[in-house]
């Protein structure tokens, strides 16, 4: 895929390098060429200084050819404009842009354009870890999603093994968490469980 990537700040280069080392072909944009010399060093893609906002400075880039746009700069506005940009003006439909303001998400989806706000994942991850931390989970390789399920074990089941503890047909052991911190995962299932120990089940999804 030929990716052009608007801003090398953090997560401009982050995602630059990830999309290069997974073989896609990638342009990075950034006002500030010091910023390009903190991409990885065997970085193949092109960099290409100027203003994101820039018609001549996105067709340097080969905006033209592009299968994909993501405006990664910390500015809403410019992310909000070069997403238009690359819609409206060079047909790109594949866009996805950041946001840092959570209300600014309507702007978007009225706008036709698909957001990031990284605020708002950012808040619901620390209120899930603080209030919510052992609620099911799901984790989707590919075409497979599975889910996985905690379970603090009860006084019943001390000194059981996880074999020898309630669970659904479709699940199986995947790991037992530790009152220390520590974790094993369900290899063998002689482990006997104690006090605070939770056991982690997983299933396929689809």
């Amino acid at each position: 895929m030929n990716v052009l990537v608007i801003g090398s700040g953090r997560l401009g280069r982050y995602l630059a390098n990830m999309l290069d080392r997974e073989g896609h072909d990638v342009a990075i944009i950034d006002e500030n060429a010091d910023n390009f010399r903190q991409l990885d060093k065997d970085f193949s893609g092109i960099t290409v200084e100027g203003v994101p906002m820039d018609m001549e400075v996105l067709k340097e880039a080969g905006i033209e050819s592009c299968d994909a746009v993501a405006a990664a700069t910390p500015d809403d506005n410019l992310n909000i404009t070069v997403s238009q940009i690359s819609r409206e003006f060079f047909g790109v439909k594949n866009v996805v842009a950041r946001i840092s303001d959570p209300a600014r998400e309507q702007v978007f989806k009225k706008l036709g354009l698909k957001s990031i706000c990284h605020t708002k994942w950012a808040g619901e991850a620390m209120f899930n870890a603080l209030v919510r931390p052992w609620d099911d989970r799901h984790l989707t390789i590919e075409t497979a999603t599975m889910g996985f399920r905690s379970y603090l074990v009860e006084k019943r089941d001390w000194n059981c093994t996880v074999d020898e503890i309630p669970q659904k047909p479709e699940e199986v052991p995947f790991a037992i968490i530790h009152r220390d911190g520590s974790t094993e995962f369900c290899y063998h299932h002689l482990t006997l469980l104690t006090e605070g120990d939770k056991v982690i089940f997983s299933r396929i999804e689809d």
